[in-house]
């Protein structure tokens, strides 16, 4: 690349004169003049029409790139100053070499935190890359972090003329190696990395489980997600088992709130609008627990073998308090049914003895 660069210069030497130090000064003098000139002219000129034109691009983003450029323009005056310097190659190669490093360097940084800029940006503006989140930003920028570096890497072992095949290869051997020997631990990852962006439940929400565990989850991690169960006993899940298994969010929805069923049970001689208007009451009276939007219900299921079987509906604030409404609402039922002679019916078996048996058999003489 220098032979061209050489070539591109060679029009500056007969117009700075015969001295070679007198070039190489002016060149870097005029790579300054320029370089300044795009980052106090230029820049602010693209800014402003940037601003104008009302296109969404950040502003941190623009000054991340004042330095690379500006750095970059004073590099290729340094390296033309070299090449007039010392045209041979050997020592021209070395230092265009050394300045080209600097700036994959350079450039490196300036991706570092402009990865991190635009992630942070498009992790606030979730409506339009619905993958990229809180949760699943500090993954997504080590990523582009790990992949920044090894591009780097790569560049700064090519301009020193390294031939990377050998250690492509050797990656890709190891990393087939270690695919294998850790696949339930990159399940895991990938399974997290899903679960976080799909966030099919979020931290705090009640989940049942398909062995029918049921609990908060406290923790969403890359390896596994924590539940903590009504029992104050903390579970454990890997992230690939979570990922294929079915899960019931009782927080899902459009709001928190959850419905209790309580079925009842009433005699068949009772008033079916006395049974309706006591339940009501007795969800209504419970103004602490049960919501009042949406409104409590009443239905008549269906005849029971015994019985007629209604099913007292409400509305709760957290699904966490599914388990103490219950119980409050079936001693009020207990209470209030008694109080007002409605029967609750219970198995009964009639035994009718057609027979009985004769306690005195005969004997044989």
């Amino acid at each position: 690349m220098f032979e061209q660069l050489q070539q591109a210069i060679t029009p500056l030497l007969t117009f700075f004169g015969e001295n070679p130090y007198t070039q190489a000064m002016l060149v870097i003098a005029l790579s300054f003049v320029v370089a300044s000139l795009f980052k106090y002219v230029l820049m602010v000129g693209v800014e402003a029409l940037i601003s104008r034109i009302n296109v969404d691009l950040d502003s941190s983003f623009l000054t991340l790139l004042h330095s690379p450029i500006y750095y970059s323009l004073l590099l290729m005056g340094f390296s033309s100053a070299v090449l007039i310097l010392d045209p041979s190659q050997f020592y021209a190669h070395i230092l265009f070499s050394s300045l080209q490093s600097i700036a994959i360097l350079i450039w490196t940084a300036f991706l570092l935190r402009a990865n991190r800029a635009i992630l942070i940006k498009i992790a606030r503006n979730p409506t339009r890359f619905l993958a990229i989140n809180n949760k699943t930003l500090p993954l997504f920028l080590n990523l582009l972090n790990i992949i920044i570096l090894v591009l780097s890497v790569y560049f700064v072992f090519t301009v020193w003329g390294v031939d990377m095949t050998a250690w492509l290869a050797s990656a890709g051997i190891v990393g087939i190696a270690v695919g294998f020997a850790a696949k339930d631990t990159l399940a895991n990852l990938f399974s997290g990395v899903f679960i976080m962006a799909d966030a099919p439940y979020k931290i705090g929400d009640y989940v049942v489980l398909d062995t029918g565990e049921r609990g908060e989850i406290t923790h969403i991690g890359m390896r596994s997600t924590r539940m903590l169960t009504r029992e104050d006993i903390e579970i454990t899940i890997p992230n690939s088992v979570m990922g294929n298994s079915k899960i019931i969010n009782e927080s899902g929805g459009h709001h928190e709130k959850s419905r209790c069923r309580v079925p009842i049970g009433v005699a068949y001689d009772a008033d079916i609008d006395e049974v309706r208007k006591v339940l009501m009451d007795i969800a209504y009276a419970e103004k602490e627990y049960v919501c009042n939007d949406p409104e409590p219900r009443v239905r008549f299921r269906r005849y029971g073998a015994s019985a007629l079987e209604f099913e007292l509906l409400v509305w709760i604030d957290k699904p966490a308090l599914r388990g103490r409404v219950v119980d409050i609402l079936n001693c009020q039922i207990f209470k209030q049914f008694k109080l007002h002679n409605i029967e609750i019916p219970y198995s009964k078996h009639d035994l009718y003895i057609k027979e009985m048996p004769n306690l005195n058999p005969p004997t044989d003489e």
